[in-house]
């Protein structure tokens, strides 16, 4: 079974998810943006920072 016929087939169970991302100090839902800034935001990297390792003696 591939994945669209697994979402097909599930698809009564799914719900709209909204998507906010922060902006100038607040909150705001993705759809809201224009197309630049939607087109901008799907370019975005997202990263994993890296615990800092405390080595004082």
């Amino acid at each position: 079974m591939n994945q669209n016929e697994i979402l097909e087939k599930s698809k009564e169970k799914r719900t709209k998810c909204i998507v906010y991302t922060r902006v100038m100090g607040y909150h705001r839902p993705v759809e809201s943006f224009n197309i630049g800034k939607k087109g901008e935001h799907k370019e975005r990297k997202f990263f994993l920072e890296k615990a800092s390792q405390n080595n004082a003696a």
